[in-house]
């Protein structure tokens, strides 16, 4: 058996503004590393963390999973209060369990949501910078919500991923697709059951293309099948996008 024994989960969240993302680099400040770093405080061994997701740079999570694995016997429910007290204010850590041993955040996720938030105003909200992305032109959102219906269900998404990592397949299961609206902030909230590089941020550009007319929401299905991304929307900026929702056989992490 593996001398680090203990398998630990980890919920936590994160602000992503002075992040390059989860996943560790050689260059870049990223979520994984700096709590990496803090675990090995704590931990007293080098410490690989397996997050549920790549978040991209700038993309905030309000519920993600991590787990390691550590030979340590600090108490489980010490975990969070230690670890927080390493950790800059950006990343909180909010409970730790005693996991399976075969668990694996990315590889036990069964399904996830994102949420997609845009200040819909003519004049921007400076406590909102970087947290949402500010579009002062009027968005049609009954537009907005037929394109998201039209996105939802089993298709072949590569029209709306940019180039990256490379997969097996390129067809998720988008189980629902909802717009909902707060005076000026849109929310675009897309559970699936894993996404591509870019899919969500894709996903909402060709909502808001939908929404002023450059393409009818009826066209989506068909620009699906095409798989051109030269023919669907942009790829929104980072910042509006949270990891919102995660699933799991036995458990799940949302408000």
């Amino acid at each position: 058996m593996d001398r680090l024994e203990r398998n630990i989960i980890l919920h936590l969240a994160y602000d992503g503004s002075a992040y390059h993302g989860w996943q560790t680099q050689k260059k870049d400040r990223t979520v994984q590393e700096t709590l990496e770093q803090a675990l090995v405080q704590i931990c007293g061994h080098p410490v690989r963390c397996v997050g549920c997701g790549r978040t991209d740079a700038g993309v905030h999570a309000r519920h993600y999973c991590a787990n390691f694995r550590t030979d340590c016997t600090i108490p489980v429910d010490r975990i969070p209060f230690a670890v927080n007290a390493r950790l800059p204010h950006d990343i909180s850590v909010f409970s730790a369990a005693e996991g399976e041993p075969g668990f694996n955040a990315i590889g036990s996720c069964i399904r996830k949501e994102y949420i997609y938030r845009i200040w819909n105003a003519p004049i921007r909200d400076p406590f909102q910078e970087h947290r949402v992305c500010f579009y002062p032109q009027n968005l049609d959102l009954n537009m907005m919500r037929q394109a998201a219906a039209a996105f939802e269900g089993t298709h072949d998404f590569r029209a709306v991923r940019s180039v990256g990592t490379e997969t097996r397949t390129t067809v998720r299961t988008i189980f629902h697709c909802r717009v909902e609206d707060a005076g000026p902030l849109i929310t675009i909230a897309i559970c699936a059951d894993g996404f591509l590089y870019n899919m969500c941020r894709a996903i909402v550009g060709t909502m808001v293309y939908a929404a002023y007319g450059k393409l009818k929401p009826e066209d989506i299905p068909a620009l699906l099948d095409k798989g051109d991304r030269r023919l669907t929307g942009p790829t929104m900026p980072p910042h509006g996008l949270y990891l919102n929702h995660i699933w799991y056989p036995e458990f799940e992490f949302c408000d």
